[in-house]
């Protein structure tokens, strides 16, 4: 089978694999469509284990069945999950998942940016679900990505009414700002530096967009009665945009912090501040199989319109040009690698 090898952000090859063999308990998909994540170009991180298979947002059609499954068969169409934390161990049961040492090392082989995967049967077990019959596979690509955008505004408590920030306006950016939209957010405001990802925003459902290069606290507060942000939500590792969330944050509001920086960057920040104001830091990263189940069931009825937000369809002989557009993101937002097309 062909798959997209990956070496760095600019050498990513179409290399010949042997077929993923299975065992009791496993599957075997055909990897139908296998979205870029933002991750996969974070080449500080991900170069350090080239070269190998990236892809963790697929969909596809189970091909094998291994020995002992029971709830799935050939031709179920699926999404599937490639972390998956364990659901016994201290952290799990005090409802960390992102935390499970399992979730952290469990994966599907060889990756989504290949013809076909091998899943695990951990993964089977808690990872893998049925795509509604409304759901396309290009669709069933964002149950991931919407999982943990679903994470993140639950650990920072969105509640109805309440104004949200979203600082970057990527992929990530715009899940937040159309999930904020649908589960019954005040006034939504985004901030970019690209005049393309701020129309994006509007698409996706922000009252306002502001560009990065104006005073946004002054653009917040002639907008959203004289205040700030309840909620500001940072979708980008971009030192300014981390100090532009210590700015916009009303009093008693949270932010959180959606998207990593390399792992020595530093940030200052005024306790006095945030103690003075009463404000909240929360982290988030990955997203529990609960969560992905209720992001399927968003795709399809609607309330989070993810095809609005697919702007390129490639094979997979062109899964480098796609690394290019997501790297460079210019006039680019989803970016789907089919890898049968």
């Amino acid at each position: 089978m062909r798959v997209a090898m990956y070496y760095n952000n600019k050498d990513v090859r179409i290399e010949e694999a042997p077929l993923p063999q299975i065992g009791t308990g496993e599957l075997l998909v055909k990897v139908m469509a296998s979205g870029i994540c933002g991750s996969d170009v974070m080449e500080w991180y991900r170069i350090k284990k080239a070269p190998l298979v990236l892809g963790h947002e697929i969909a596809g059609e189970i091909t094998a069945v291994g020995d002992g499954v029971k709830r799935f068969k050939v031709g179920d169409r699926v999404a599937v999950a490639h972390h998956v934390p364990c659901n016994t161990c201290h952290y799990c049961m005090n409802g960390h998942y992102s935390v499970c040492d399992t979730l952290r090392t469990t994966n599907f082989y060889p990756g989504g940016f290949s013809e076909y995967l091998r899943v695990p049967q951990i993964n089977v077990d808690r990872g893998t679900f049925i795509l509604p019959d409304n759901v396309s596979y290009e669709e069933g690509t964002f149950a991931e990505p919407l999982a943990c955008t679903l994470l993140g505004q639950k650990k920072a408590n969105l509640r109805p009414g309440q104004s949200v920030l979203v600082i970057g306006s990527g992929i990530s950016g715009l899940l937040h700002i159309q999930l904020a939209r649908a589960l019954g957010s005040g006034k939504i405001f985004a901030v970019d530096i690209t005049d393309y990802r701020l129309k994006m925003a509007k698409q996706a459902g922000a009252d306002v967009a502001i560009h990065a290069k104006e005073d946004v606290p002054a653009c917040l507060r002639k907008a959203n009665y004289g205040r700030l942000a309840d909620h500001v939500i940072v979708c980008t590792g971009a030192a300014p945009a981390i100090e532009q969330a210590f700015n916009t944050v009303d009093r008693g509001g949270a932010i959180l912090f959606f998207a990593p920086t390399e792992p020595q960057a530093t940030v200052p920040m005024k306790l006095w501040d945030l103690w003075r104001n009463c404000n909240s830091i929360i982290m988030s990263y990955a997203g529990p199989p609960d969560d992905t189940a209720a992001s399927l069931e968003l795709i399809s009825a609607g309330r989070v319109k993810v095809k609005d937000m697919i702007t390129h369809r490639l094979g997979i002989d062109e899964t480098a040009l796609g690394f290019k557009l997501v790297t460079e993101a210019k006039e680019s937002v989803k970016v789907i690698i089919e890898p049968h097309r």
